[in-house]
């Protein structure tokens, strides 16, 4: 009896720590990553919140940037920010980890995407800091567009990032791809418009590159609309069409994923794969805990050359 009730009494403790156990709060997660047998992502916090996964869960790791130990030029580019930072995406690029990340004030289309590095992943320290390599592009007013949400792929030797929020919609730059900084002076190239628009992320899949995109308005919770769009193309630059040939310049994309019960709002799309299966990365909205954001992935699967979820 005495076993038995040990027993009991250790699964009563271990289902109360389940339940009491909270998920860290995420918003505008990066690409999964890998180093080792170790997961990683970034995603929207002070200095940019670093995630870890720990077998089945993800918890907070730390920042790319301590407190107080911003880079200068934050401050000086886009004066209203006070070290929250957006929106980040990673990539590895020859020996060492790329972070891209946003610097802004929400409603404004004052700001600059930056770049720090790393030889491994984890959170800044003083003894190993991701150092500052600088801002990729800047807007303000007069611009076209908003420099936030950037989201970085490699197209054979080229090197490319995908960004924007509203105003004229998502753009897309060539990088050095040694580098990872801006390469030239190029225009950034139009490549979908709607007239809630934000957090692109542009994948490539058995020859045709797939543009994921966010229609609707986030960060209000449970009443947030975000939805999960998408459109293709052959060529990286465009022009990218619906499944309804509607070109996505003009408003066209397809539904992958919107709110579904508890799920609200779902954004900030990137997909990742682990052995033969692919899972869409995502935030969404828990209506069932006070509209908290949280991370979520599910698995994808294509259908007839498009993506889909588990309906």
């Amino acid at each position: 009896m005495r076993i038995w009730t040990v027993l009991v009494m250790i699964s009563m403790i271990g289902l109360l720590s389940a339940q009491w156990r909270r998920e860290p709060p995420v918003h505008d997660p990066s690409t999964v990553v890998r180093e080792g047998g170790d997961a990683w992502c970034f995603a929207t916090g002070h200095g940019v919140a670093v995630l870890k996964q720990d077998g089945r869960n993800w918890n907070y790791a730390g920042s790319v940037f301590p407190r107080g130990k911003y880079p200068e030029w934050h401050r000086e580019k886009v004066p209203g920010n006070e070290g929250h930072l957006w929106a980040p995406d990673v990539i590895e690029l020859g020996n060492r980890w790329c972070v891209y990340y946003s610097v802004s004030t929400f409603g404004k289309n004052t700001s600059a995407i930056g770049m720090a590095s790393r030889r491994k992943l984890g959170p800044g320290t003083e003894a190993e800091p991701w150092e500052d390599q600088g801002m990729i592009i800047s807007s303000g007013r007069g611009d076209p567009f908003n420099a936030i949400d950037p989201a970085v792929i490699e197209d054979g030797l080229k090197l490319w990032m995908s960004f924007g929020s509203f105003w004229d919609g998502i753009m897309l730059i060539e990088l050095d791809a040694k580098t990872g900084l801006r390469k030239g002076h190029r225009k950034p190239i139009p490549i979908a418009n709607a007239p809630e628009i934000e957090a692109p992320f542009i994948y490539h899949q058995d020859g045709w590159f797939y543009l994921f995109v966010n229609w609707g308005l986030c960060c209000r919770g449970k009443d947030s609309t975000y939805e999960i769009r998408v459109g293709r193309s052959r060529d990286i630059e465009g022009p990218y069409l619906d499944k309804d040939d509607t070109p996505m310049t003009a408003g066209g994309g397809t539904l992958v994923l919107g709110s579904r019960g508890r799920f609200i709002g779902p954004g900030h799309a990137s997909i990742y794969q682990k052995g033969r299966k692919q899972w869409l990365v995502h935030h969404y909205y828990d209506g069932e805990d006070r509209g908290r954001s949280k991370l979520r992935l599910i698995e994808l699967e294509w259908k007839d050359g498009w993506p889909e979820v588990e309906r």
